[in-house]
């Protein structure tokens, strides 16, 4: 069953088949396993035979085939008169159930990962089954945290520790602990987030967990990078990166690819220095490369999202600023896909919705980013259609404004030509009334002439 989300264990059981029996005999057990599954004559051995086909099978395009086919008759087994044939459908069911919960989980659909996990911790509740209940709390916690809902990721983290001293697994515990520890580094808890992280570490080395001890390492990575001991941090984070390339974890790879780059961007642009180190840098650059090609291949949204973020930031310490930008809009999408308010009441899964077929999904994978492409053109015309548009506008504006300023300056000037006219006019009718009213030259003349006499 697929029951963590830190640690693949189908993984584990196939490395120890390999190790043992050999690829041969690995083939030959999965084909005597389909042989059976088609010679069972009843559905309870066709049950059992489903859930080693779904434990056994690594493929991801056929294992979920088979948890179909389980989830289906455990569906039918649960209808059973038979009490104890109830019970195993019922817990085959929770199986199948927690197992379609990790699928959507890997693939960002947070809302059907958790509805499928709480359907499958019902049914675990029913049968009293401790170690499964604790499993899935521990995955629902998981979830909660990448969420960033800590508070809800740590009440699910402790409730699951608790069962798991009940029972006594030493590796599930270390599991716990190491989630634990993780939390508390990220609400910055450095002492606590130490402690739980240690005793994860030793009880992994205790027990031989080389996948739990390449996860709490990276914890401790993070803690002394987070301290500014950055020498330290690279130290750990080789350790873990090396244990899980032997143990085949990529996706583990793809996240000590991912802190290993983050340390070397730090020294690369350490504070107080005058320039960038560009050993240090090609070193950042080729980590989160490789951590981004192996997260696209996995298909998992939140590492494709934490290397984006990274490459952007690189690249724009290189100078090289387009492709800083491409990297930041490709971080943006894939961050709103995750952690926007529309990815927690389900709107994720239109955008990164797991597919059953491999191919399909890569085809609408495929269609998703050419509709991205065509509508970030369709925005890009409409703005420089809107431009074009204000522009015109503005333009005839300016000529309607130059128009009417042109058009009032014309009837000013007749109005002022007219009022010249018409004071030139009145001072011509005053000097004709002041010349018929004034005697004339001759006629004072003659009037002097008459008084000196």
């Amino acid at each position: 069953m697929r029951k963590s989300l830190k640690y693949n264990l189908y993984m584990i059981l196939l490395l120890v088949i390999l190790i043992f029996k050999g690829i041969p005999s690995f083939a030959q057990n999965i084909d005597s396993l389909k042989l059976e599954l088609n010679n069972a004559k009843n559905d309870t051995t066709k049950l059992s035979v489903l859930l080693e086909l779904v434990e056994n099978i690594s493929d991801d395009n056929v294992w979920p085939i088979y948890n179909k086919q389980m989830l289906e008759l455990s569906e039918k087994l649960i209808k059973n008169n038979n009490e104890l044939i109830q019970k195993k459908g019922k817990k085959c069911l929770a199986d199948a159930y927690n197992n379609i919960g990790f699928m959507y989980n890997n693939q960002g659909d947070i809302p059907n990962a958790l509805d499928y996990f709480g359907k499958s911790l019902k049914l675990q509740e029913e049968l009293g089954y401790k170690q499964g209940i604790a499993e899935l709390l521990s995955n629902i916690g998981v979830i909660y945290y990448l969420q960033n809902e800590l508070e809800k990721a740590l009440d699910f983290y402790l409730k699951s520790l608790k069962l798991r001293e009940e029972i006594g697994d030493k590796n599930a515990i270390a599991n716990s602990l190491s989630n634990i520890g993780n939390l508390f580094y990220t609400q910055k808890n450095m002492s606590r987030a130490l402690y739980y992280s240690d005793r994860s570490l030793k009880l992994q080395e205790e027990i031989g967990d080389k996948e739990g001890m390449a996860y709490s390492l990276n914890n401790l990575g993070t803690i002394y990078f987070y301290k500014n001991n950055i020498e330290d941090a690279l130290g750990v984070y080789y350790r873990s990166k090396q244990i899980r390339e032997e143990i085949g974890d990529e996706q583990g790879v793809a996240a000590s690819q991912h802190n290993i780059a983050t340390a070397y961007l730090k020294l690369a642009a350490q504070k107080g220095s005058k320039t960038i180190n560009k050993k240090h840098l090609a070193m950042a650059l080729s980590n989160a490369d490789s951590s981004l090609l192996i997260s696209k291949k996995l298909g998992f949204p939140a590492n494709i999202r934490n290397a984006e973020r990274l490459l952007s930031r690189i690249d724009s310490l290189r100078g090289n600023f387009s492709e800083a930008f491409e990297h930041y809009k490709q971080y943006i999408f894939y961050r709103d896909s995750i952690t926007n308010e529309g990815t927690r009441k389900a709107s994720i899964k239109n955008q990164l919705k797991y597919e059953f077929d491999k191919k399909e999904a890569v085809i609408n994978e495929q269609q998703e980013k050419e509709r991205a492409v065509a509508k970030e053109k369709d925005r890009f015309q409409q703005i420089i259609i809107i431009s074009v548009i204000v522009g015109l506008l503005v333009v005839m504006l300016f000529a309607a404004f130059i128009f009417r300023t042109l058009k009032v300056t014309r009837h000013q000037k007749l109005i002022i030509e007219e009022k010249q006219k018409e004071i030139l006019d009145s001072i011509h009718y005053a000097k004709r009334i002041q010349t018929s009213l004034l005697p004339t030259e001759k006629y004072i003349e003659k009037s002097l002439a008459q008084l000196n006499k």
